[in-house]
């Protein structure tokens, strides 16, 4: 499968922030919607970071709770890999994988068009299994009942 067609499947807004969000803002953004990521994007809407949920408690922890003047641009990592819509999910997994990153943003020119996920790959490939099993059941219980009723 590839990106553009999950994408189309999770049909979901991409919530992003800006540079100058302070961590608080940040965090209220993350636990308000359920999420563990913002993608950072500057004032022409190009992808220019991305800060999670665990660069933010790496950082309160760091600061000994001293966060509250920071910027996400303070924390935010600015070397983020990026998917294409044309990508293939294995490619997408696999970088998630190789990198440890639960998150990756998809891109197109320099702008955000969606943000994968890791629990976006598992549903899918587990609705995809899922579909898969049914289909060989029937197969399978279709090749049973010839072969009872040739014998």
């Amino acid at each position: 499968m590839r990106v553009k067609q999950l994408l189309k499947k999770v049909q979901r807004d991409t919530i992003t922030t800006g540079p100058d969000t302070t961590v608080s803002a940040a965090m209220d953004t993350l636990i308000d919607n359920g999420i563990g990521c913002l993608p950072v994007i500057d004032e022409r809407d190009r992808l220019i970071g991305i800060v999670s949920d665990k660069d933010i408690f790496r950082k309160i922890h760091q600061t000994k709770g001293q966060y509250h003047d920071l910027k996400v641009r303070d924390l935010m990592n600015i070397e983020v890999i990026i998917g294409d819509p044309e990508d293939d999910l294995d490619y997408i997994s696999g970088l998630m994988q190789q990198n440890w990153i639960r998150h990756v943003p998809i891109v197109v020119g320099e702008k955000i068009v969606g943000l994968i996920s890791q629990r976006d790959i598992v549903k899918s490939e587990t609705s995809y299994a899922k579909i898969e099993n049914r289909y060989l059941r029937l197969y399978t219980e279709d090749i049973n009942s010839r072969d009872r009723s040739s014998g």
